[in-house]
């Protein structure tokens, strides 16, 4: 799927590979841009206010017999930049998430410092999503949870090189992922605007760490939490 279709299909500042760091938004997490007022602030943004929106508190569960996940990444990404509100990696074209018989390709990665997604009431110092498509433009987001603890060489390596722009970019996905894939598994939405419902959400159980200065560094860069308060489960279900 060709970025420029990407790009039509879907107009999302979380989904779209930006090209530039060069990004305005009317949304934020601050003041009278803060998630509570995204569905007012724009005609577009109305789904924020949805009933199947991202993120949730994981607490309970049902028992299900999930199949195991297929990722296929083999592609280096193609810019790292600064957006108003995240730290993003842009990924060529060719790897891939096949989840419930969909093959979906990955279009980026981004980092939310807490984390979005909660697991039992519990908030992580940093949130990873990876970011997917279908040929149908249908969403799916992997998210990694990050706690504090010894240094994480694959942030070290996207730090290390969104740092030194200069340099070839030597960056692929599967470095982010744990070795252990077992995950929770629920229907939502974007957790920026539009809000777009219906993604497919898969969230790892196998907690990662991450550094203390690393967690810094990026609430350093960013200046401000960039993650949007858990929202109502309602009548969803999270399968285990």
């Amino acid at each position: 799927m060709k970025k420029k279709l990407i790009a039509t299909l879907f107009g999302l500042p979380c989904v779209m590979a930006w090209a530039s760091s060069e990004v305005t938004s009317d949304w934020g997490y601050q003041a009278q841009t803060a998630p509570q007022y995204w569905s007012q602030l724009n005609s577009k943004y109305q789904t924020c206010a949805g009933h199947n929106q991202s993120p949730i508190n994981i607490e309970h569960v049902i028992s299900a017999d999930l199949a195991a996940l297929d990722f296929d990444y083999k592609t280096a990404a193609t810019s790292i930049v600064k957006l108003p509100h995240t730290l993003q990696a842009n990924f060529h074209q060719g790897s891939y998430l096949s989840l419930e018989g969909e093959r979906f390709q990955l279009l980026q990665m981004h980092l939310h410092s807490p984390s979005e997604n909660t697991i039992h009431g519990k908030n992580f110092p940093m949130e990873l999503h990876l970011v997917h498509a279908s040929e149908k433009g249908e969403l799916a987001v992997v998210a990694v949870m990050y706690e504090q603890g010894k240094k994480n060489q694959a942030l070290d390596g996207l730090w290390q090189q969104y740092r030194q722009p200069q340099k070839a970019l030597n960056l692929n996905a599967d470095q982010f992922l744990p070795t252990h894939r077992e995950y929770y598994r629920f229907n939502g939405s974007l957790t920026t605007p539009p809000c777009t419902e219906g993604v497919r959400w898969v969230v790892l159980k196998d907690i990662q760490q991450a550094s203390a200065q690393q967690i810094a560094n990026f609430a350093a860069l960013m200046g401000y939490p960039n993650n949007r308060p858990v929202q109502a489960t309602n009548a969803r279900l999270v399968l285990d």
